[in-house]
């Protein structure tokens, strides 16, 4: 076990910052994509897609992490989970915004007459709305703020 003993430093210092610079890449060729003209025949369908299939899969990967530990009893994985809910956060509401900004053009009637007739746009809306308590108090400060009910509020996101 001792060999997958992560130090404080190795995560600070190589883990955490090479996590956040390979979190970015779909974000950056989705960028490099809207410069050179390169998203495809329909760019709103690829930039909608790229940000929706990235923000589940930071998130399944996040939710991954607990399991990981109890079947190999490494702890350091954890201590990148929060990067990689943000991650997700961060890519869901892209996502949304994408679908709100550009695809309802800010029409607030079609994006509720949306939300109410397609099941897959209820059911994406209401996880991005469980996911923003989540990412608004994934800092130290507001765990401390909470206390337990910190620990109940990030459970709530395995629904």
């Amino acid at each position: 076990m001792a060999g997958h003993v992560v130090s404080d430093r190795a995560l600070r210092f190589g883990a955490k910052p090479l996590l956040f610079m390979l979190c970015l890449i779909p974000f950056g060729a989705l960028l490099h994509g809207a410069l050179y003209g390169d998203l495809g025949a329909n760019p709103l369908e690829r930039v909608t897609d790229v940000t929706g299939q990235w923000g589940l899969r930071f998130l399944l990967i996040g939710l991954a992490l607990s399991p990981l530990r109890r079947l190999t009893g490494w702890g350091w994985p954890l201590r990148l989970r929060r990067m990689i809910g943000l991650f997700a956060f961060f890519y869901i509401s892209l996502h949304l915004l994408t679908w709100v900004w550009i695809d309802q053009e800010l029409s607030w009637s079609n994006i509720v007459g949306d939300i109410v007739k397609r099941p897959y746009v209820t059911v994406g809306f209401l996880a991005w709305a469980l996911l923003l308590p989540l990412a608004l108090t994934s800092t130290r400060g507001m765990a401390r703020r909470l206390g337990r009910r910190w620990q109940q509020l990030h459970r709530a996101v395995y629904l």
